[in-house]
């Protein structure tokens, strides 16, 4: 029987695969995305396609798509990053803040309006109010703008709503287990996600870049890939435990990894893991289509289509507009939203396996996605005109104000930025270290003290206190240490009295939550009487005694944290690999655009150039120790590059340049290339120019073969022949340029 299973699930599997790879082929060929071809590829091969065989058994196709929603997840986690969310900055997460409560909303009056039971709706919301990281960064890529400013906006928007994706899923599914929206109990749900999050962010980081260390030289790719997939689907498993999805730990972990300095090989090994299972999940998807359902529901799904792409606008450039960005950034960004993709096909699916999402609901949601993907690229195209029309008709005075308001927000005194860069290191410290805190007592109550009270049921409640006190005791020192240095604090008050006052309610508010623990444990293990009057003598000693130790080692501990948590920039600008004086140990990753690429080390004159030293190259799994004159420069080399931070910070962007965007000869395919002939007329403006200051090449991205004379010789062009009436062009390049030069 098991081997009958096995060969269904193999030849399901093969046939799916099969099929998309054909659909997705074809999919290139339109020059569409290729998702799109996965979700059709889904179509043909379910049991609502009559006119090819279908999948023997779909339970099969659901086991291989969690594995890709798994694995997927991971992936976008990777991509995302905490360093990355807290760099982002206030512009991203109000934007994104604005989008998914609006849409979220939006979604849930519509729903209701098309006689959506409430949990459907809400539901609803939550899927159209995730754009498509997947289909945005492919239309950018198609249109050649990565590099505009209002695209860096939209991929920090795409990353928080990312991070508001997994908090979603929490949500409905505590809603959807309770079958009510309890405001207590969604706040427990809340609160136990946060806490779990910085219990694993805090751990993974300083645990994993460590570990990885020791490890190096056994990490080969083939290594690699086992490691950070075992560790993707540890997690998943240990989040399921804790209470939460599959999708969300895998998440996290992309998120832990993505700030050490194995992420662009960890990234780079797993891709085609993702590709093939991110294929059979978004041909799942496409499984759920049903054309009757579709024909039944047209109306629906024209609407939820207005919806997603007016209310992504709207939400998007208001959202953008509120954080101070100027009127064109806001317009372009929020037309480039306009679209829903992977994880509203992950809440759908999510709404399916608890049994609470109508199954009609899926296939509508599909069909939005198809149709807001289509649309994206021409809404990014048209947002340009958009604003021209809109800076024509909007009022002058009404124009003057939304310009300078975007300029008073985006010009902020030194003063403010001190005093936010203080608020937000204050915010941090509480959050980390009473988590940390919290996960103490959690673990001294439920498990240090029943064990203890078995083992000796005299001593066990004081052998406990102390305990748990001895480890909670370097935690709540760095609670209630002040999180701004005393020169900070100076100039703080110096540039305006008005800050002394947050600054001692801070400190007060830091002793009150540091003894409040301490009273809460003891009150729980003894009684409230023994952790009121213990509580503030055991921190009044702690602070009057132990300060000296436990600061050295708490900066011990927050320089490593810190250190794990850089160490991706930390060992590209070799800022913590210092030598003597300020020399510096940097390793860069070599990129394909780098001007040096392929020269040897001594034609490059990087010493004479930059000032540095190579003093080791790494090529794949061959370590190359102080390098020779002869050795070249190869693209992905690791150079160990030992200089000045001014010497390396002004070679970092030449080694490691972003990739050029091809030009459009280089985006064409074979099969639009061709060699062919063009005859001069009378009236033709070649006539009388030479092969040379025609300039064929650099102006059609042509080149010029032979010229055919009218006595029917060939001659090879030497730059100095000159075109005649008459002559016939033997020329080779793209369809278009050569029609253009026709």
């Amino acid at each position: 029987m098991a081997a009958v299973n096995v060969e269904a699930l193999i030849s399901d599997l093969a046939f799916i695969l099969i099929l998309g790879a054909v659909v997705t082929v074809l999919f290139k060929w339109l020059k569409q995305p290729v998702v799109l071809g996965y979700i059709v590829a889904g179509f043909l091969a379910s049991p609502h396609f009559y006119y090819l065989p279908s999948v023997t058994t779909e339970s099969n196709i659901e086991f291989w798509a969690q594995l890709g929603i798994v694995v997927l997840l991971f992936s976008l986690g990777l991509e995302f990053s905490f360093k990355k969310l807290i760099g982002v900055g206030g512009s991203a997460i109000v934007t994104a803040l604005v989008i998914v409560t609006g849409m979220m909303a939006t979604g849930f009056i519509i729903g209701r309006i098309l006689h959506f039971s409430s949990m459907n709706s809400l539901f609803l919301g939550g899927m159209l109010s995730m754009s498509s990281t997947t289909i945005i960064i492919k239309a950018f890529t198609d249109l050649n703008i990565r590099r505009k400013k209002f695209a860096s906006l939209v991929f920090a928007v795409l990353i928080v709503e990312d991070l508001f994706a997994v908090l979603m899923m929490v949500i409905l599914s505590s809603i959807a287990i309770n079958k009510s929206v309890e405001g207590a109990q969604m706040a427990f749900s809340i609160g136990k996600l946060i806490f779990f999050l910085v219990i694993w962010f805090l751990v993974g980081v300083y645990i994993l870049p460590s570990l990885l260390n020791k490890i190096r030289r056994f990490l080969n790719n083939e290594t690699l890939l086992i490691v950070s997939l075992g560790l993707c689907f540890g997690m998943a498993v240990f989040s399921v435990y804790c209470g939460f999805s599959l999708a969300l730990g895998a998440f996290v972990m992309g998120s832990i990894i993505a700030g050490i300095s194995y992420a662009e090989r960890i990234e780079s090994v797993v891709a085609p893991v993702k590709d093939l299972f991110g294929a059979v999940f978004f041909i799942s998807v496409g499984m759920m289509v049903n054309l009757d359902i579709i024909i039944q529901y047209l109306n629906p799904i024209l609407i939820l289509s207005a919806v997603v792409i007016i209310g992504m606008i709207v939400f998007g450039t208001f959202g953008m507009l509120i954080t101070g960005q100027p009127l064109r950034i806001a317009i372009e960004s929020g037309f480039s939203l306009t679209q829903i993709g992977e994880f509203a096909f992950i809440i759908a699916s999510l709404g399916m396996t608890l049994g609470v999402l109508d199954p009609t609901i899926y296939p509508i949601v599909v069909a939005v996605s198809v149709i807001t993907t289509f649309t994206t690229p021409y809404f990014i195209r048209i947002a340009d005109p958009v604003y021209g029309i809109i800076e024509k008709i909007l009022p002058q005075r009404l124009y003057f104000l939304i310009d300078r308001y975007s300029e008073k927000a985006t010009t902020e005194s030194e003063t403010r930025q001190l005093w936010m860069s203080v608020l937000k290191r204050y915010v941090w410290r509480i959050l980390l270290y009473s988590t940390v805190l919290i996960a103490i007592i959690i673990v001294a109550l439920n498990y240090l003290l029943p064990w203890m009270l078995v083992i000796t049921p005299s001593w066990g409640r004081l052998l406990t206190s102390m305990l748990s006190l001895l480890s909670m005791a370097p935690f709540l020192f760095a609670l209630a240490l002040p999180a701004s240095k005393r020169i900070e604090r100076r100039r703080l008050v110096s540039a305006n009295a008005h800050f002394d006052v947050p600054l001692i309610v801070m400190t007060v508010f830091r002793f009150i939550l540091a003894i409040g623990f301490m009273i809460y444990l003891l009150g729980s293990i003894h009684s409230m009487r023994v952790g009121w009057l213990a509580g503030f003598v055991i921190f009044i000693v702690l602070i009057g005694t132990l300060s000296g130790r436990l600061r050295t080692r708490l900066r011990s501990i927050e320089s490593r944290f810190f250190n794990n948590l850089n160490e991706r920039e930390l060992r590209r600008s070799g800022k913590n690999n210092s030598l003597v004086s300020d020399l510096h140990m940097a390793y860069m990753e070599v990129s394909p655009s780098c001007p040096f690429v392929g020269e040897r080390l001594i034609d490059s004159n990087l010493r004479l150039r930059f000032g540095v030293n190579i003093a080791s190259i790494q090529r794949g799994n061959t370590f190359i120790a102080v390098p020779n004159g002869n050795v070249r420069i190869f693209p992905g080399d690791t150079l160990g590059i030992i200089g000045t931070d001014t010497q390396i910070e002004n070679m970092l962007p030449l080694v490691e340049a972003p990739e050029n965007e091809p030009d459009e000869t280089q985006q064409q395919p074979a099969s639009n290339l061709k060699l062919t002939n063009i005859q001069l007329s009378a009236k033709s403006p070649l006539i009388g120019l030479t092969s040379a200051s025609a300039a064929l090449r650099d102006k059609y991205k042509t080149l010029l073969v032979a010229i055919q004379h009218t006595d029917g010789s060939y001659e090879h062009p030497t730059g100095q022949t000159l075109f005649q009436e008459g002559d016939t062009l033997w020329v080779f390049g793209s369809r278009k340029q050569i029609q253009r030069l026709r």
